[in-house]
């Protein structure tokens, strides 16, 4: 059965039609063509798909875009100001946190979800939190070290 699902994405009403079954992450890249969202796996365990769900992030592979209708969604194209880079994209790129750049987008979300919780997170907590995210480029020194990063730069909740 095809329905249409309505929701809030990166600020702006949106919505598409799609099977009840339709994960968010299919949803996003081929119905609304947001791309940057990445499916890396088809068990919800790479974290490519990581989106903010109402301010939280989620794996977006393992929530159905129904359960996202009227909802606020956050996606890695909804985190920049314009042309100007987010802090966090900023600091992946100044410190070299990415590669090939597949498991970016999941990586900075995750890594914003992080210090909207704890704006001074400490390198264990920044790898805990990255547990949930794999990165078969970079060996992590380099993502962990953006996050830092990151965090000195960023005001308390400007996650």
């Amino acid at each position: 059965m095809t329905i249409t699902v309505q929701m809030t994405v990166n600020g702006e009403e949106r919505s598409g039609l799609c099977e009840e079954r339709t994960l968010l992450v299919t949803f996003l890249r081929e119905t609304l063509r947001l791309t940057g969202t990445h499916v890396g796996c088809d068990t919800s365990q790479c974290g490519a798909c990581v989106v903010h769900l109402d301010g939280d992030s989620v794996k977006a592979c393992t929530v159905l875009a129904v359960q996202a209708a009227g909802r606020d969604v956050t996606t890695i194209e909804g985190i920049a100001d314009g042309d100007t880079l987010h802090p966090m994209q900023q600091a992946f790129h100044e410190n070299h946190g990415l590669q090939c750049g597949f498991c970016t987008p999941g990586m900075i979300m995750s890594a914003l979800d992080l210090l909207k919780h704890n704006p001074s997170p400490t390198e264990r907590e920044i790898r805990e939190h990255l547990e949930g995210n794999f990165c078969r480029c970079t060996g992590y020194h380099n993502i962990v070290r953006s996050i830092a990063a990151a965090a000195d730069m960023m005001a308390p909740g400007e996650a």
